[in-house]
């Protein structure tokens, strides 16, 4: 992580600046928390040589959701020296309600589109993504998610027949599926995992850390089923707000295959034994 110089810090949109202090903040950017002498706290994402452009997708994507849940209070935004930076409010964690967090992440996916997609790519992320509109969930998956990770899966060494042929599997059963179901364009939060999904000070849920765009909403609920941290209560909450469609335990597979094959991905084969687990069953 960057020490940040006083002269950088000094071009931030904040005065009073009392201490920066490093802070967990992911795998993408680097993260600090700032306090001023008015003994106000805020959230400050860097992303070093990458631009102001780095965060406009992040910001969209509060905004989007916050229409209908919660999220962090965007500050502002802006470049130093090529560097991008994000400033949010301060959060304080604690625990609270998964069945209220499971009814807000039904919120967001009741809201819907015509096409899937979303109005602009992101390509400034350690994996490019394609978002051009598609009228077909299928093709929009296969083609602009599935696909490029494959090959990039390709282009690091981290493929073989049995993933090739799970990714087949997959591709025929969401066209199968296609053929006979209406798939409705969902707003996705599109990295849910646990770590993005929280309580704050007053034990209310909010989400952070989007990725949207619209697509299955079961996408998400299938990333929630890969590294766990969601009860049963999270299912039951979203499940009364917006009720799940019939044999979805068995279509929620694709989405894990797709996650965990991005962790092979950007993180190495440690994450191998699970996707070749995913792989058998798809299999079988």
């Amino acid at each position: 992580m960057q020490e940040l110089s006083s002269e950088w810090l000094a071009q931030l949109p904040i005065s009073d600046i009392q201490t920066v202090t490093p802070v967990a903040g992911g795998d993408i950017n680097e993260a600090y928390e700032i306090q001023t002498s008015q003994h106000k706290r805020y959230f400050l994402k860097v992303q070093p040589g990458r631009g102001q452009a780095f965060f406009a997708h992040e910001i969209e994507g509060l905004r989007l959701i916050g229409e209908v849940a919660r999220v962090p209070e965007i500050i502002t935004s802006g470049e130093i020296d090529t560097d991008g930076f994000l400033i949010l409010g301060w959060l304080e964690i604690a625990n609270g309600d998964q069945f209220e967090l499971g009814q807000m992440v039904a919120r967001v996916h009741h809201q819907h589109e015509q096409r899937f997609g979303l109005d602009h790519d992101f390509k400034l992320g350690r994996f490019p993504k394609q978002n051009q509109w598609q009228t077909s969930w299928s093709t929009f998956f296969n083609q602009q998610r599935l696909q490029p990770l494959a090959t990039l899966a390709q282009q690091k060494g981290r493929w073989n027949s049995q993933r090739a042929a799970a990714l087949t599997v997959i591709i025929n059963q969401m066209q199968t599926y296609e053929a006979h179901h209406h798939i409705t364009p969902s707003l996705l939060h599109g990295d849910l995992w646990a770590g993005n999904a929280l309580f704050n000070a007053q034990h209310q849920p909010l989400l952070i850390d989007p990725d949207v765009y619209y697509g299955d909403r079961e996408f998400d609920l299938g990333v929630t089923t890969v590294f766990g941290g969601f009860t049963d209560a999270f299912y039951e909450g979203y499940q009364h707000e917006y009720p799940f469609q019939p044999g979805i335990a068995d279509r929620l597979i694709w989405y894990r295959f797709y996650y965990v094959l991005m962790h092979v991905v950007l993180f190495g084969e440690s994450y191998g034994p699970f996707l070749d687990q995913i792989c058998a069953t798809l299999l079988k």
